[in-house]
């Protein structure tokens, strides 16, 4: 049955996982769309930071509007199935990738037309968050669902890594070269619509099983049964320190090396690529990490799976600096990285493979660098808050799955409220720009500090508190 099980659902695990790296693709642009618009529209920190503002909002305001019908009417899911989810959060996302193509009158009205697609697009990707997570973590067993949703995670964060490498030559180089203002923007969206559009023909026509007989059935006469779960609650507040931490950096890493380090934006959007290449590389770590297979194999695959995942992000970076005609990263700083890919390794044989061990010492990780990145400068400070995102890999998939942990018919319901508080996407960055503005860029990284505090105590602590206030699971 086992067998047959990962038979029947190996085809759907590697569509979705498709799903992960356009959607992390796509997210990661708007590190990308943060400096040229601030230059293009003359924006200060704390309005280049709504950008994420109008990306992330959607995600709670849709997330709010499922779970409420879900307690007036049933769950949604439930109703029209995973598939048709996915499929409506993928034409909804290509309709705003569309709307990026506009003409303006003034330079307040286009900032505001850019605002307004970009929250159509989190609109459509919190139908994907909603159905897909879940999915991943169902489609096989419950002791694997960290270790399936890391990997995707990983996938993911491959989109992510490519973003800024990508994205940074058409918008910084090429089409800056050959459009005016914000137009060398839009053209890469007109292609991320089209591939979108495509990605949603390919889902239609995909197997994706139906299982929401075993997870989001008849919630019952109590429809908000799952907020008595406090693993869940403290989870929600999790997703959000932990979506709004890793947003708030990536979104102001490139003004902090252009301040601080003294880059170009085009430089700067290469070494953004460490940033997530490392959440890639810590994403398939976990995933082997927390798999089922052998201690001495498994530790074995991870060495091999941390060095090719490196080599292929240093090649990636270096390759990108050829095209564009730029300098590549000096092979000397790059040996920086390899102390934290070590401390990495280290750090996941000492959890041992739990997941709520594994998420509260990186987050002790994450706190210990972000400390030493404000008490220092140059290569050190560098280096230190891009080795964050090597240790930010693994956070999501394992709140979302210790939160929903043991929520039964509740799953689909829960995951719509975790997607709620991606909020923190929107929240934290304009924080961090609002402090930026007043005390600087470099020091307005203590922001995300206090998201990686909460983090600390939800993987030590509150991730352990499974029981529900009135009811026994």
């Amino acid at each position: 049955m086992e067998n047959e099980k990962k038979r029947n659902y190996a085809l759907p695990l590697v569509t979705l996982t498709t799903l992960f790296f356009m959607w992390g693709f796509i997210t990661s642009m708007n590190d990308i769309l943060i400096p040229y618009l601030k230059e293009v529209f003359e924006l200060d920190y704390f309005r280049a930071n709504l950008v994420q503002s109008a990306f992330f909002v959607p995600y709670f305001i849709m997330s709010l509007i499922y779970f409420i019908i879900s307690i007036l009417w049933g769950d949604p899911i439930s109703k029209i199935g995973y598939k048709n989810m996915i499929i409506s959060g993928l034409i909804i996302s290509a309709i705003s990738c569309f709307l990026f193509y506009n003409e303006a009158s003034s330079k307040e009205q286009a900032f505001e037309m850019f605002l307004l697609a970009l929250c159509l697009l989190g609109a459509g990707f919190s139908f994907l968050q909603i159905a897909a997570n879940p999915l991943i973590a169902i489609l096989g067993s419950p002791k694997t669902a960290s270790s399936r949703l890391n990997l995707s995670q990983g996938f993911n964060s491959l989109g992510t890594t490519l973003a800024p490498i990508i994205g940074g030559f058409f918008v910084f180089n090429y089409f800056a070269k050959n459009a005016s203002g914000a137009s060398a923007v839009q053209i890469p969206y007109l292609v991320l619509a089209s591939v979108l559009l495509l990605l949603a023909g390919i889902i239609f026509f995909s197997y994706i099983p139906n299982v929401e007989d075993e997870t989001s059935g008849g919630l019952g006469g109590n429809k908000t049964g799952v907020l008595k779960h406090p693993h869940l609650v403290f989870g929600m507040i999790g997703i959000f320190c932990y979506v709004g931490a890793e947003v708030a950096i990536g979104s102001n890493l490139i003004s902090f090396m252009e301040k601080s380090q003294g880059m170009t934006k085009e430089a700067a959007s290469t070494f953004l690529s460490f940033y997530w290449g490392g959440a890639m590389i810590g994403r398939f770590m976990g995933a082997i990490s927390m798999s089922q297979m052998a201690t001495m194999k498994k530790r074995l695959l991870m060495g091999v799976s941390a060095v090719l995942t490196f080599l292929f992000v240093v090649v990636a970076i270096q390759m990108s600096a050829e095209i564009r005609g730029g300098e590549q990263v000096p092979l000397d700083k790059v040996l920086y990285y390899i102390g934290f890919l070590v401390l990495n390794y280290i750090v996941f044989i000492a959890a041992k493979s739990v997941p709520s061990r594994m998420l509260g010492l990186f987050a002790v990780v994450n706190m210990a660098l972000i400390t030493i990145m404000l008490l220092t400068d140059g290569d050190i400070s560098l280096w230190m808050i891009l080795a964050v995102g090597l240790f930010n890999s693994i956070m999501f998939s394992n709140v979302f799955t210790l939160a929903i942990d043991g929520l039964g018919k509740y799953t689909s319901q829960g995951s719509s409220l975790l997607v709620m508080m991606i909020l923190g996407g929107a929240v934290v960055p304009p924080i961090q720009g609002i402090v930026a503005d007043h005390i600087g860029v470099h020091a307005a990284f203590v922001v995300p500090l206090f998201c990686y505090a909460y983090l600390v105590w939800y993987g030590f602590v509150g991730s352990r508190m499974r029981k529900p206030l009135t009811e026994k699971n």
